[in-house]
């Protein structure tokens, strides 16, 4: 985190961002009578996660950004469940979305490890 000069330079916000994408190209798919429901309620908690990460990059102490980053951990975790439900309803293939969701969450947990770790 020492180097990034801005939230677009952290890699777990790319990730984040790309999953943000991907949500958006999937939820297109879904059936209309989902717009107001599942399509929006995913791509919401899909952009909590980007969001977050780049609101908290900017915070200065600690417990803030942890606070900030915390809040896309749950969104993370709030998305894992959109793409389990999407896949039960059968609203098509996510077996991609779900690695991508997961490997967003990894990285937020390294990412505030590394930040509470520091001095």
């Amino acid at each position: 985190m020492g180097t990034a000069k801005n939230f677009t330079d952290l890699i777990v916000w790319q990730k984040a961002h790309q999953f943000v994408l991907d949500v958006y190209e999937y939820t297109n798919k879904f059936p209309s009578s989902e717009v107001y429901v599942l399509t929006s309620q995913f791509r919401r908690a899909a952009i909590s996660i980007a969001a977050n990460i780049a609101e908290g990059f900017k915070k200065r102490s600690k417990k803030d950004k942890i606070r900030f980053y915390n809040i896309s951990q749950g969104s993370s975790e709030e998305c894992k469940y959109y793409v389990i439900l999407s896949r039960d309803l059968n609203y098509g293939n996510n077996e991609l979305l779900s690695s991508i969701a997961e490997e967003v969450s990894r990285l937020l947990d390294a990412f505030i490890y590394s930040i509470e770790k520091t001095i």
